[in-house]
């Protein structure tokens, strides 16, 4: 019961960022690589649910990581397109 308590501080702001980088910006980019790192994150914490909680947090960090790394690329990719199309002409 107590290990429930002592990672609940860090796994459900995890959490929170994974999902907040994943609802949200146009489709209009390959979103492919952050679909995958955002699964990565969600085999992570299920691992962690069934106890494994070595391997659950790895890949759950990893990723994490990924996903913010990627999210980037999609987000700065879609940026320059909304740009390029707003003032092209």
């Amino acid at each position: 019961m107590s290990l429930r308590r002592h990672w609940l501080p860090i796994i459900a702001p995890a959490c929170l960022m994974v999902a907040a980088l994943s609802w949200g910006t146009v489709d209009a980019a390959d979103k492919t690589k952050v679909d995958q790192a955002t699964e990565r994150v969600e085999q992570g914490a299920k691992r962690i649910g069934q106890g494994k909680v070595g391997p659950g947090l790895k890949e759950m960090f990893t990723g994490i990581g990924h996903t913010i790394v990627e999210g980037a690329k999609f987000s700065g990719n879609t940026i320059a397109e909304f740009f390029k199309q707003t003032f092209s002409g």
